[in-house]
């Protein structure tokens, strides 16, 4: 089978120009995940290149089918200069490496917790995966291959996530929006929740 990466990370390359640095996680395991970031003006993007090599699978299923299934790679944007952001590379790593290690399947609307802040100082411990194709478009691969969606995640702090938890992303998300929320920014207070 023919490996999806280069085509990945030639999409990202054409969505976000050229990356300005990469580094790559290998877990005990699982496959190499590469953290690649991306400037452009004062925003800092930060893509995962590794997660799509393999179809995300539903843990229930008991032989996992090694061509279809969901695939995917994470992409983060935060305001560039105000946080030390770029030691979120090993957490995005976690979070790319956690279908082949947990057996999740990372879609829209989920949160994932990486157990400590994002980077130091940060206000987020988790992150709310939003929906595909504004950034970086979908990249349709062959036939029987499902395609690879580029999945933006928005950082949250835990009473966010908690919130979250009980009334759901998209409440979240309509609190953040009547709040003019900066979700760029890397210092960010919780939105009000009363």
């Amino acid at each position: 089978m023919a490996d999806v990466l280069p085509v990945v990370e030639a999409r990202l390359r054409t969505a976000l120009g050229e990356p300005d640095a990469r580094a790559a996680v290998t877990f005990l395991g699982t496959d190499r995940i590469e953290v690649l970031r991306f400037q452009e003006g004062d925003i800092v993007r930060y893509a995962t290149l590794g997660m799509s090599a393999q179809p995300m699978t539903d843990p229930t299923t008991v032989v996992a089918d090694p061509v279809k299934g969901p695939r995917a790679e994470l992409v983060l944007s935060v305001r560039g200069g105000l946080a030390d952001t770029d030691k979120v590379l090993r957490p995005l790593a976690v979070l790319a490496a956690s279908p082949q290690v947990e057996g999740v399947v990372v879609a829209p609307g989920a949160s994932l917790d990486v157990g400590g802040p994002l980077w130091p100082g940060a206000p987020f411990t988790s992150v709310l995966v939003a929906e595909p194709g504004g950034l970086v478009e979908d990249l349709e691969l062959d036939a029987p291959l499902d395609p690879v969606r580029f999945l933006p995640l928005l950082p949250m702090t835990p009473n966010e996530a908690a919130w979250k938890r009980v009334h759901g992303a998209q409440a979240l998300q309509e609190r953040w929006l009547t709040h003019g929320t900066d979700l760029r920014d890397p210092s960010r207070t919780s939105v009000p929740l009363e």
